[in-house]
């Protein structure tokens, strides 16, 4: 019994000696598991950071190509309004309604909106003026509820606030001495809620809370009318305590893209038209910049070399109601015919040059080298074949929005008999050589405007044209550093650029961006941040980030939804240039095999779509690869397709219109003046002329004649351009197919 005893004990000895082995396992066993985990933890990080990193890079890429092509459209515009009366005797009245619209006094007097009566039906938020605190605060309420004030209140209120602004010097000088912190906030687009939350965080205007709203107050997001409305009401009731700048998107040419007018127009069906009108007059007469303490300057954009802040002051600001709006210049002052003549002389006698007026008019004849009827020749062939997103020019020796390209300064250096700063303009179907005369005045101040409003900083020395957005400078940390350091200044404050985090510090800590609209590319994308100066003028930075899922979801969802979203708009890229894409990828298989080298495909892509991105990185998420390693080009295009296109529609005309699908909404906005969404079969016409003379593209006036009857379904003489429209969008066939998938799925469900 006493050795049964012992063996037991043993036994048990035996099993408590093994648990405590499994349970403290040896010091180098768990160093290793530790050195295993942290590895695969820093290789998954770095994993999404750099997926983090090329879906930004995609988001702005394609955002800034938009704005290119916005700076284009509005320098055709430009062109026409100002020359085509002079070299062809017809004034374009639909354009210049836009650009250049009669000024209707009655939106100058009171009785702009004491004739609109307010219908006892009217559910919406009341106010009075002058303005009280109980009004904003119904403003905020009625707001949050999702209602709409009505158009007489705003009208009234515009009209308050253009007297008000009008007061008004174009530099604004704050002092902290008579309150403890200003809070300085960037670009809100829209985002009702981002500012919300500012004033929730924060706390509302007030004497005790002032604020410097830096610009970009509208478009892009829903509720630009209600943001911009706020904003208006607090500077009426506080106007020593709320600071506005004008940003670049505070500019009625902007608004046609990217969504303001639209929105103002569906709000305000009936006085549309002149709330928009009035909206055009106070964003001209917004400040420029904000000084506080004389050591702190607020611009929206930045600066330039030529940035003079004396001469800022003593502009006539009102007088630039668009930036993007060239200073005009009468080409009857420049003597076209001589300087036609003398071009002449000068083409037959200079054999280096043979190509100079021959080489136009074969680029002006072929579609494929052609951007519009009235672009310079380039003396590089190959720049001629730049897509529509990457077309800005940076020859221009302004370093400002991309001038009307027919009367942009431009030089050849690789020709010394041809003398710099010429100016070359269309004439006769010729191109005519005219000395560029010094920049008058009102274009000196024009381009001041336009760098303070467009400009970008970067980390190179220097000052140069802004050639990603197409607009403005970039100015590197010794231009900011001299100007800081030529006014006594000690820090640049600017936003215009969305930042992940919501704020950014460049050039040593002397240049800040800062961000206050959150999810701006997509839910989750980045946060919103805004600004607190007290006395000691240090920054503090306080960040957040509207929404109701995003913190719901872990760090890899979000950047997987924002990396979703970021490539479905690279691939609508893709299919909307498909035809030069396959020229090109087919010029490197002249064999037809279908397969291209992953060097080739990414050289293809971006030199059609010039977006500066990480092609082969991207590889795996764009296209497949055959077994041998070759990308198979075509697979490009497989994940998207167009939507229900009218059959009538050549395949040509098709892509031209999925790719200038914006451009040509623009015009006919500007064609439909009511906003009814139709247009005569005559002004559908007038429509394709001026896109056909923007773009340089051959389109048939048969075609179109046919087409236009075709989808004048009911015979009225009338065409619904948004249904036209919306039969031309890129659709993702994943989408149709998960669409379709929830259709059966609720099909099931009820039966």
């Amino acid at each position: 019994m006493g050795c049964g005893t012992s063996v037991a004990t043993e036994t048990q000895v035996k099993k408590l000696e093994t648990e405590e082995a499994v349970k403290s396992p040896s010091p180098a066993l768990t160093l290793k598991a530790a050195v295993l985990i942290q590895r695969w933890y820093r290789h998954y990080m770095a994993r999404l950071e750099m997926r983090r990193r090329y879906t930004w890079n995609i988001f702005q890429s394609i955002e800034y190509a938009g704005e290119q092509d916005q700076l284009q459209l509005s320098s055709f515009f430009t062109y026409m309004l100002d020359n085509v009366t002079q070299l062809n005797g017809n004034g374009p009245d639909l354009i210049s309604q836009l650009l250049d619209p009669v000024i209707d006094p009655w939106l100058d007097r009171e009785t702009c909106y004491k004739t609109i009566s307010i219908p006892e039906s009217y559910t919406g938020p009341r106010i009075s003026f002058p303005l009280s605190v109980s009004d904003t605060n119904t403003l905020l309420s009625a707001f949050k509820e999702q209602q709409i004030l009505h158009a007489r209140y705003v009208l009234q209120l515009l009209y308050e606030t253009k007297k008000l602004l009008k007061q008004m010097p174009n530099i604004v000088h704050l002092s902290t001495s008579y309150t403890k912190e200003i809070t300085v906030c960037g670009d809100l687009h829209g985002r009702l809620d981002d500012l919300l939350l500012i004033f929730y965080k924060n706390g509302l205007p007030s004497a005790e809370t002032p604020y410097v709203f830096n610009g970009d107050f509208v478009d892009r997001g829903k509720k630009s009318v209600e943001v911009v409305i706020l904003l208006f009401a607090y500077l009426l009731l506080y106007p020593d305590h709320m600071h506005l700048n004008r940003g670049n998107h505070e500019d009625h040419i902007m608004n046609l893209r990217y969504g303001f007018t639209k929105e103002v127009m569906q709000k305000y069906k009936t006085h549309g038209r002149e709330i928009l009108q009035l909206f055009k007059d106070v964003f001209s007469l917004l400040p420029i910049a904000t000084v506080i303490d004389a050591k702190i300057l607020i611009v929206h954009g930045g600066i330039s070399d030529q940035t003079d802040l004396e001469l800022l002051s003593s502009i006539e600001r009102h007088k630039v109601k668009s930036a993007l709006r060239f200073p005009r210049c009468s080409l009857e002052q420049l003597d076209i015919g001589q300087s036609h003549r003398l071009g002449k002389r000068m083409r037959s006698t200079d054999s280096s040059r043979p190509r100079s007026s021959h080489s136009y008019n074969e680029n002006h004849r072929t579609p494929s080298l052609r951007k519009r009827r009235c672009r310079l020749s380039r003396q590089n062939s190959g720049d001629s074949t730049s897509s529509s997103s990457s077309s800005s020019s940076s020859c221009s020796s302004l370093c400002s929005p991309q001038t009307p390209s027919c009367i942009s300064p431009r030089t050849y250096p690789s020709s010394p008999s041809t003398p710099y700063n010429v100016l070359q303009v269309p004439f006769l179907d010729s191109l005519s050589s005219v000395p560029l005369p010094s920049p008058p005045q009102q274009e000196r101040e024009w381009k001041q405007i336009v760098d303070i409003l467009w400009s970008d900083p970067r980390t190179q020395e220097g000052c140069s044209p802004n050639t990603f957005r197409g607009g403005g400078c970039y100015f590197g940390p010794d231009i900011s550093q001299r100007l800081l350091h030529q006014h006594g200044l000690q820090l640049l404050i600017r936003s215009h650029e969305c930042k992940q985090e919501g704020y950014e510090l460049c050039h040593d800590g002397h240049v800040i961006t800062i961000f206050s609209a959150s999810n701006y590319y997509e839910e989750g994308s980045n946060r919103g941040a805004y600004i607190k100066l007290g006395k000691e003028l240090v920054p503090r930075f306080y960040q957040y980030q509207v929404s109701r899922t995003t913190r719901r979801l872990t760090l890899t969802q979000r950047v997987r939804a924002a990396e979703g979203s970021a490539l479905r708009s690279l691939k609508e890229k893709l299919f909307a240039h498909r035809s030069e894409l396959m020229t090109s990828f087919q010029q490197y298989d002249p064999k037809e095999t279908g397969c291209v080298s992953v060097g080739e495909w990414a050289k293809v892509l971006e030199s059609v779509l010039r977006l500066d991105l990480p092609w082969r990185t991207l590889r795996p998420h764009l296209v497949h690869l055959a077994p041998d390693g070759s990308v198979e080009y075509q697979s490009c295009f497989e994940d998207v397709g167009p939507g229900a296109a009218l059959p009538q529609v050549s395949p040509n005309l098709a892509e031209t219109l999925f790719r200038y699908r914006t451009d040509i909404e623009i015009i006919f906005n500007i064609i439909d003046k009511d906003h009814s969404g139709l247009i005569s079969i005559e002004e559908f016409r007038h429509t394709w002329r001026l896109f056909s003379a923007h773009l340089g593209v051959a389109i048939d006036d048969g075609a179109i004649d046919e087409l236009a009857r075709s989808i004048d379904f009911n015979k009225d003489g009338s065409i619904d351009f948004t249904e036209f429209l919306e039969a031309f969008r890129v659709v993702h066939k994943l989408d149709i197919k998960e669409h379709q998938l929830s259709e059966k799925m609720a099909k099931k469900k009820y039966t």
